[in-house]
Parts: structure tokens; sequence; C-alpha cells
């Protein structure tokens, strides 16, 4: 007989009654819309919960009490129930009520589904059961049970498919940067888990180059700027719970210039205060590690930073990073490449680092971008380390930077990227395909992970932007072969924000357009760089003469994101639902404002320039003065051109710092904040010279040249 059952009880609408006998139309497997797509689905039925709610139960075992608990907090939260609601059941498939199910069902388990398959099958009593061999199978069985929740009031149903599911991928992760600017706080990061585990990751690899605080290397971590080892056990046993592996990455070879600037450490750069480690560089003399004198080695170095993350990351692996190592042989080993040859300098490197490490027993993973060229050399890196070949650009076949590692017989896991960095909002164009691509050939040729990215080049990102992309490479990893980017969108919105109407998935569309209409004039996609620049500067001129042709494009798909997001929301407010992943909305949003303001801010420019050209040819004519001064009205009062691209720096850095500090330390905002404060007081000062430009009308109806006040001299457009 089954052992005892630990029963937790939850209703999910507390609202008036819908009776449980009656039956609602089931959609098709199809309809489910579930991110990641199951592997196998065969019906589905629908089991009306409004006003009822439902029972969970599992057997007495901590990890699998652990994920009802999880499936009550995290999707439904505690009220009272009636205790003739349906049950969804957690069970082990040894257990005699599973192997009833199975047999009943014509189901089994594959070997390929041992360690996370689950089946989902209705339990024969009105209910669900979530059947698998391990606590991670039940923890994913249960994510899917999440999303399975549809309605609202007494017409919520839960749905049961029949289905099995397992993924094609063993290792499915994410590397968030960590040394670019944003460094999240506990609080985010314990919600960064639990949204990762729900859509089925099974890895986070936080990214350091200076932002871990170090015993043997204090002087990098900037106070308030690094996470501390006290830190990262809470995280790691957090994200255990969650069956999540945390994987540190430090970076050992190149980008440590946040490392070598500081004079103790640039004795062991490859130069001077630059960004790459000299390979293999000697101390002469016994000073001790990281002293002001600069002797210390550079593997003990390397020694002493993985020696302190195994004490406080228990995970198998560790991942040295190793890659864009661009002043490799330019000047402490420039003898020694050119002897050697610079790829056979790298991997050399490697293969030292790996012998110092291996007393901490860890996997060492690392970039695959330098080795790749040398895929003779590769063979002779030791076997037990593991090749992360990396490409964000859009590639019709990703296989020749997979193959070199795959025929060396190294474990390779794929890395594409989510398009974050430097860009106002991701470009998700370029996500979906790369991560689509890239995994495809990675799963074909063997590759037995993926490793998704978020990078923040410029120190502006907003982790909450990210979760599409995210999503999609979660998707990717678990989904066998080439997933499918239209599937994925048409069910992002359902699944993640809870969103029926596919308002939101349409949003992402009209973003997705918006960086469209940028690459139609030749301006790469919504870069950062276009909201800096002072469009009345000489780069900022190069840009509106190419954007002209799309600024009202880019604008209508921007706006029309942010129309499609408050309608979302106000539906759900109509139907009595609640919209999940609310930071991703207003993060989407603020994306969305960012993109239009870029349109603004050159129409508003143009536009000023124009009117000013304007005002000046007719200036002479008396008949005309009130004209003129309705044309300078325009350009710099109360409600003038000047003063929207005042308004919008201040407003949208408002905007920005709420987003930042949402999923943030304080620690590098006032970097960011700084331009958003300077790019409004250039406009300030801007609006406050027009000022003089009306007294000067109005006093002696002379203007003066268009430079004197801030304007370009360019022609009218």
């Amino acid at each position: 007989m089954r052992r005892y059952l630990a029963v937790f009880s939850l209703i999910f609408l507390c609202a008036t009654a819908g009776a449980f006998a009656q039956t609602a139309p089931a959609p098709s497997c199809v309809d489910l819309r579930l991110v990641p797509a199951p592997r196998e689905c065969s019906a589905v039925q629908a089991i009306p919960i409004g006003g009822i709610g439902f029972l969970v139960t599992a057997e007495k075992n901590a990890e699998d009490q652990f994920a009802v608990e999880d499936l009550i907090e995290e999707r439904l939260g505690k009220r009272t129930v009636r205790q003739d609601a349906p049950y969804i059941r957690l069970e082990r498939a040894e257990s005699e009520p599973a192997q009833a199910l199975l047999a009943a069902n014509h189901l089994s388990f594959d070997p390929a589904m041992h360690d996370e398959g689950y089946i989902l099958v209705p339990d024969g009593q009105g209910g669900l059961a979530v059947i698998a061999e391990t606590s991670a199978g039940i923890f994913y069985g249960a994510q899917t049970v999440k999303q399975l929740i549809r309605g609202s009031g007494k017409d919520t149903v839960l749905l049961v498919p029949t289905l099995r599911d397992w993924p094609a991928m063993a290792h499915r992760g994410l590397s968030d940067d960590w040394s670019r600017g944003p460094l999240p706080n506990m609080e985010f990061l314990k919600r960064e888990i639990r949204t990762l585990a729900a859509y089925k990751i099974n890895i986070f690899s936080p990214y350091f180059e200076h932002t871990f605080a170090y015993d043997s290397s204090p002087v990098a971590a900037f106070p308030g700027g690094a996470m501390t080892p006290d830190e990262a056990r809470e995280l790691v046993a957090y994200a255990a719970q969650y069956h999540i592996t945390v994987i540190p990455e430090q970076e050992s070879f190149g980008h440590l210039h946040h490392l070598l600037k500081f004079e103790q450490f640039s004795s062991l750069g490859e130069t001077p205060h630059g960004s790459t480690l000299a390979p293999g560089a000697p101390s002469d003399r016994s000073s001790s590690l990281g002293s002001a004198s600069g002797d210390a080695a550079t593997l003990p170095l390397i020694g002493s930073w993985f020696g302190e993350l195994a004490k406080v990351f228990p995970a198998p692996y560790a991942h040295i990073g190793a890659d864009e190592t661009f002043e490799l042989g330019l000047g402490k080993t420039r003898e020694q490449v050119e002897k050697q040859g610079l790829d056979a300098v790298y991997i050399d490197f490697l293969k030292q680092i790996h012998a110092t490490l291996e007393p901490n027993h860890k996997r060492l993973l690392f970039w695959g971008d330098i080795a790749v060229k040398s895929p003779q050399l590769v063979s002779t890196l030791p076997k037990d380390m593991i090749a992360v070949p990396w490409e964000y650009r859009v590639r019709p076949d990703y296989k020749p930077i997979i193959e070199p590692f795959t025929k060396a017989g190294l474990e390779t896991w794929v890395s594409p990227g989510v398009s974050n960095w430097s860009r106002l909002y991701p470009n998700n164009n370029d996500a979906l395909t790369n991560i689509r691509v890239f995994v495809r050939d990675g799963q074909a040729l063997g590759a037995t992970g993926v490793l998704n990215t978020v990078w923040n080049d410029d120190g502006e990102g907003i982790f909450d932007q990210n979760w599409f992309g995210v999503l999609f490479g979660a998707a990717a990893g678990w989904q066998p072969g080439e997933s499918s980017e239209e599937n994925f969108v048409a069910s992002f919105g359902q699944a993640f924000h809870g969103d029926p109407t596919g308002k939101i998935n349409q949003a992402h569309r009209e973003l997705m357009a918006a960086h469209a209409a940028f690459k139609e004039v030749d301006l790469h996609d919504a870069r950062d760089i276009y909201f800096w620049v002072d469009p009345y500067s000489p780069e900022g001129e190069r840009v509106a003469a190419k954007l002209r042709p799309q600024e009202s494009a880019l604008r209508l798909h921007a706006e029309r994101a942010i129309a499609l997001i408050a309608e979302a929301r106000a539906a759900a407010k109509q139907d009595n639902r609640i919209l999940e992943n609310l930071e991703a909305l207003d993060a989407m949003e603020l994306g969305a404002r960012r993109i239009d303001f870029v349109g603004l801010k050159f129409q508003a420019a143009d536009e000023s320039v124009a009117l000013y050209n304007q005002t000046r040819a007719i200036a002479a004519d008396k008949s005309r003065r009130d004209e003129v001064t309705a044309k300078l009205l325009t350009i710099g009062a109360n409600n003038g051109l000047l003063e929207d691209i005042r308004d919008g720096y201040a407003l949208l850095g408002g905007l920005y710092r709420q987003a930042w500090l949402r999923d943030n330390r304080p620690y590098w905002l006032e970097n960011n904040q700084a331009r958003y404060d300077r790019s409004a007081q250039l406009w300030v000062g801007r609006s406050d010279s027009w000022s003089v430009v009306m007294e000067q009308w109005w006093s002696t109806h002379t203007l003066p040249p268009p430079a004197e006040v801030g304007l370009t001299e360019q022609t009218e457009k």
C-alpha cells in the first residue's frame, strides 16, 4: 500500500461556485501553448475548478513535498479549499497507484526519461497525476502543471493532458553577466532562479571578472559591487531546491582589465594595465600573492580564485572563461608567440590552468572562440574539459564552430545569446534565430548542453527585458531538433504572463519590427548609442541622415507595443485575471519608450531646424511677425520641441532608475544615471538659450545664426 500522504490544500479562485460536474470544451494539444513544448501529447481534458480549487498530494518525501509547496506558493497561493475538489497527485513511478495508471493508459518510461522526464495523465478520479522516476522529474512535471491553469473566476479550468515529456539536452543553462554594470540583488536572484526553474533550466552560471569578493585579492572588488561568499552559499542552497546547479565563471585569461588596472596586479598582464593575463608569468621572488610589488605568479593567482570558489560552489563544474584574449602576443609573450604560434601558446596555457585546478576536482568549461581556430591543437586538451563554442551573429550553419570540439572527443555545450547587449531592448529577431539554429546544430552533432547568454557590454542592461530570449533558450534546449520560433511567440504571453489575449505576443512582434526598421536603413538595430547621441553632433547628423526614412515606422511600432501592453493589463483586470511577471512587462514598456524616444528626438531636432530656417527666411517681413513668433514658440516654449527632448531624458531616467533598483544593487547605477542627467542638462541649456532668442526677437525682430543657439547649420530636410 502507498505510504502516508502529506496533503497540502489550496484553491485557485474562491469565487462563487462553478459546478465541478460541468464540462468545459477541451483544447487540443497544440492549444496548450506550453513553454517548453512537451515531447508527446495525445489528448487533453478540461476540469472546471472555479470556486472549488483542487488538492495537491505527494508522498512523504522532502524533495517532492518541496515541488508541492512550490506549486502552491509560486503559482496559486494558499487558500481554503473544498474537500470534494479534484486532486493533483505527484507520484513516483514505482508506486502502486502510478503503476496502475501507467498500465491503464498504456504508458511507460523510456530510459531517456529517467533523470528528468515525467508523465501527466488523468488520474481516473477527476484529477491529474504527475508521475516521474526522480525528484527532478516530479518537479518539472509540477512546473508544467503551473501553466495548465486557465481562465478566471467561475470559468477557471485545469487542463489535464496525457503526455510524456523529457529533455533533449541534459544541461540547459544561462550565463548571466555580473561584471559589466548590473549586479543583481539577492531578492532578484531568487526570483530569477525560480523563474528559470519554472521553464526547466537546470544550470545557472554567474559571470565574474572582478565582482566576487576574494579573500586572496580583495582590492578588485569594489565595496557594494561584489558577491560575498556568504551570499554565494545562500544562492547555491536556494537554487538546489529548484534543481538548478550554480556554476561560477571566473575569467582566467582575458577580460581582466578591472583586476589588471590595479598596480599590484599590473605585472601579471600581457600589457601594462591591459585586459589579458600573460600565460605562465613567473614569480622570481617569494613575495606574497597579490602583494604591492606585483610579483605574484599568474597561475597561483588563478588557483587562489578557484580554490575559494570551490569552497562555496559545490558543483562538479567550474567555468574558466578564456575568451577574447586579444592582447596575447602583443607584450610579454611576443617572442614566445612568434616562435610557437598564437594558438599553441593559448592552448598550452589552458592546459596549465587545468593542471593548476586539478586539486579542486572540477570539470572545467572554457569558451571556444580562440581554440576553434586550431582543431589539431584542440585534440591535445584534457578530455574532461568541456568546450563552449559561442557565436551571437545570425548564421545559417554553426556546425563549423562546433565540430572541432566534438570531433576531438570533448563534451560540448553550445552558447547562443539573447542579443540584449548595448541595445534599448533585446533584438529578438537575431536572438531567436541564433538560438534556434545554434541549438539545432548542437543537438545534431551530439552537444550535451546549451548555455544561453546575457551580456551587459555598456553597463545599461535591465535583466527583466531578457526573458523572451531566455525562455526561448530554455525551450530550444528541452525540445528535440529545431524549435519553432512561430510556436514560441504564439505561446509566450500565455506561458509567461498568463495572457490568453495574444496582446503581449503581438507587443513583442512590434518591438521586433522596430529593430527591423533600424536595419532597413543600415543602422544595425535599436542600439543604446542612438539614444545618447546628440542629433546636432557630426555623428548625430550621420545617424539622422540614415534614420529619417524609418523614424515614423519605428515610433509607430514602439508605441503600438506600449498600447498592447496596456490593453493586456486592462483585459486582465476586466476578466479578474492576474497577469504574472509584471516586472518584465514594466521593463518591456521601458524598452519601447526608449525606442520611441529615439525617433522623437531625431524628428524634433529636424523639425526645430526646419522651423528656424523658415523663421529666418521670413523674419524681415513685418506682416508675418506673428507667424515667426508662433514657429519660435513651437521650437522652444513650455511645450516646445526642445523641451520634448529634455523631458524624454528626464522622465525616462526616472523609469530607468526604478527598473535598475528593482533588479540590482545600487552599484554602477550612477554611471548610467549620469548619462541621463548630462543629456537632460544639454537640452535644458538649449531650452534656456531659447528664451534669449525669444527676447531678441521681441525686442529687435532679428534672429541669431542657428549655431549661436545650439542648432545645426544644416539645411531644411
